[in-house]
Formats: structure tokens, sequence, C-alpha cells
């Protein structure tokens, strides 16, 4: 198997979201990219009794989410804040989708600010020509097959306690979107499609 190797992304400066915990945050996503390989190091080794290899398959959902999980968050950061272009495709579904943008920021911010860990998603279903939002638990209970990702939000305490504390959630999902680059969750939308 080829090995996943760690993106690269090039975050400036965020409201909020200091350079040393995106610096501490990229080591997270380091880690799952280590695992991943690890993973595929175990169950290819016949060497390695069976039932370990069985039971190692069930880190890899787990280490593989975690990895694209990351990616499509940090690429969203990238390149500074970018407001959703009115005309885009996007744009149109979410209208279509809530009435109003004002209405889908209200509604995936209260799914944003569910207790526990996890990620809140915006994501396109291309069978039913659907936007849906869904909550994932750790990095991988609760994806939904053939659902797309179009946005990605880290609500685990490693993205957001070092800036804002145990009770600064709601400032820092306030903050994710003030440093949103809607085009790169345009692209997102597009490659949905």
């Amino acid at each position: 198997m080829k090995k996943y190797e760690e993106q690269k992304f090039n975050i400036g400066e965020l409201k909020g979201i200091t350079a040393k915990n995106i610096e501490e945050h990229l080591k997270l996503y380091a880690g799952y990219v280590k695992h991943f390989n690890l993973v595929h190091e175990v169950v290819e080794n016949p060497e390695i009794p069976e039932y370990a290899r069985r039971e190692t398959y069930r880190r890899q959902a787990f280490e593989f989410d975690g990895i694209r999980n990351h990616e499509y968050y940090f690429e969203s950061l990238e390149g500074g804040a970018h407001p959703i272009s009115e005309d885009s495709e996007l744009y149109k579904k979410i209208i279509d989708w809530t009435g109003t943008f004002e209405k889908f920021l209200e509604i995936f911010k209260n799914l944003a600010t569910t207790r526990g860990v996890g990620w809140a998603m915006l994501g396109f279903d291309k069978k039913t020509d659907t936007l849906i939002q869904y909550w994932v638990d750790e990095q991988h209970f609760g994806h939904l097959t053939g659902v797309s990702p179009v946005i990605a939000l880290d609500l685990w305490e490693h993205a957001f306690v070092a800036d804002y504390q145990p009770s600064g959630k709601k400032q820092y999902v306030e903050d994710f979107f003030a440093n949103l680059n809607w085009s790169k969750i345009e692209e997102n939308f597009k490659n949905a499609l």
C-alpha cells in the first residue's frame, strides 16, 4: 500500500484562533496520518496473528476519517476569509434549503454547539440533490454513506480550548465562520456534484 503523507496548509493569521493552536492541531493531524499508515503495516503483515490483524481494522475508520476531516477543516481556513458568492450554486442551494443564508448559519451553529466531541458537518447527497447537516462523533461515527463533505468544523476540545476555554465553544464557532474561506467551501460543493 502506498503510504499516506501529511498535507501542508498555508493558514495565515486567524481571528480568535492562535498560530500556536493551529501548530498543535496540525501535530494531531500528523498523528492520524502516522497511525493510519501503521494500521496498514499491521493488517498487511502475515507474520502478525490473524485475529490481531482483524482487530486492527477496527481502528482504520477512526484514523482515516481523522485525516480527511482535518484536511477539509484546515483547507477551509487557507487563503484568508472570503465571503460566499451570492451567485454560486452553493449559495443558491442553501437559499433553496433554508430560505436565507442567516437561517442556514443559525441552523448550522446550533448543530455545532452540540455537547460532546466530534464534528459538525455540512454535506451534499448527490443521489437526492440535497444539502444535509450532520454530527460525527469522534472521527467516524455518524458519517453518512454517499454524502460528500462540504464543511467540516472540528469540535473536539483540542480545536478550541487553548484559545477559548471550555466555555468558549460558541465564540469559537463564530470565529470559525469569520475565518472561513467560502471559495474553498464552494469548491468542495462543486466536487460533490
